[in-house]
């Protein structure tokens, strides 16, 4: 059997232990016992905190280990939950945590992190040179901290070198089930998501995001060519138009848009469309051609080719996990609703 030690931290959701927990618990025996057959775990469980003593979590709700981290002998994988979100309290507070994971890295263990727990493991220094992802809210701030890793914010799940990540609490019943595939086979995965009626791992959280649309910055003049975008994305859009509207060669307007936005301005325009396609999905009234059109393809098949490369679905699947999620639809005749955008730039 794989031995797999998940470890309570104060201040984390108890999801982030607890879920993981009951996918271990549950891979070999609850589809084995649902079906008259006799079960065949595949993981033996060892729940621990850093002192033995038991955790807390934001809301209240206290964990119970079984032992501290000093006792875990043998670990082939070891699970590190999500945190609070102020970091530098929590590493104070968790300061053990990171000699710890560094000896068992060194032992050959796999560690899988979820969320914020991510920053635990580039605090210790396990992720350096290697690819993460995190919640895409901190993707940022862990970015400035940790240059060294390359964070991949767009993906729910990596793996790189036996390290893995993944995104927001939730993820961490996706990385549990990956973790079952690789170390169980697909099989025994697939009847542990049939068993639990979960949905066998996600790999992108694009679709999730809502991220700006640009970086901050000054330049009056890039501000009121994204003005201009987000007034008229229907519409046919010149990069040589953009330029001359504000008295600029083409190349000069590109260099200066990549620079204040961080994007080329094809790309804003492309990102652009696509938030506010995702807004039009949501409220599960239009067909995909409607919301291709509105958006300023004409190709609706080229549509959804760019929309799947910026969020990881389709616009049928990111309709089908968020339609319904702001009420019910405008009524008919009412004006198009115009964006919510991101916007960051001051």
């Amino acid at each position: 059997m794989i031995n797999v030690a998940v470890i309570l931290l104060n201040d984390s959701h108890a999801s982030t232990a607890i879920g993981p927990i009951e996918v271990f618990h549950s891979a070999g025996v609850l589809w084995n016992t649902l079906k008259g057959v006799p079960p065949v775990p595949r993981f033996r469980l060892t729940i621990a905190s850093l002192d033995g003593e038991p955790v807390t979590s934001p809301y209240g709700l206290h964990l119970v280990p079984q032992v501290s981290i000093r006792s875990v002998k043998k670990a082939d994988l070891i699970v590190v939950p999500s945190s609070g979100l102020d970091l530098d309290t929590q590493f104070a507070r968790h300061a053990a945590l990171f000699p710890w994971l560094r000896r068992k890295a060194a032992q050959g263990a796999h560690i899988a992190a979820t969320c914020t727990g991510a920053a635990y493991l580039a605090q210790a220094g396990l992720l350096d040179g290697h690819e993460a992802t995190t919640h895409w809210a901190m993707a940022e701030d862990l970015r400035h901290r940790y240059p060294k890793v390359n964070w991949r914010p767009e993906k729910f799940i990596t793996e790189d070198r036996r390290i893995m990540c993944s995104g927001g609490v939730y993820s961490s019943m996706d990385l549990s089930l990956y973790l079952v595939e690789k170390f169980c086979g697909h099989e025994v995965a697939l009847q542990c998501a049939k068993a639990l009626l979960i949905n066998m791992p996600r790999f992108y959280q694009s679709g999730y995001a809502v991220l700006p649309l640009s970086r901050p910055h000054s330049d009056d003049k890039i501000r009121a060519a994204e003005a201009y975008m987000e007034e008229n994305y229907a519409h046919d859009i010149s990069i040589e138009g953009l330029a001359r509207d504000v008295g600029m060669s083409s190349r000069n307007f590109i260099r200066r848009f990549k620079s204040a936005t961080g994007r080329l301005p094809g790309n804003y325009l492309q990102v652009l469309r696509v938030a506010v396609a995702k807004e039009m999905l949501e409220d599960a009234a239009r067909s995909v051609q409607t919301v291709s059109l509105a958006v300023g393809y004409d190709d609706a098949a080229f549509f959804r080719g760019v929309f799947k490369r910026c969020t990881g679905m389709t616009p049928g699947e990111y309709r089908e996990n968020f339609a319904g999620m702001r009420g019910a639809p405008s009524e008919p005749g009412m004006g198009r609703k115009q964006p919510k955008l991101a916007r960051n730039r001051r």
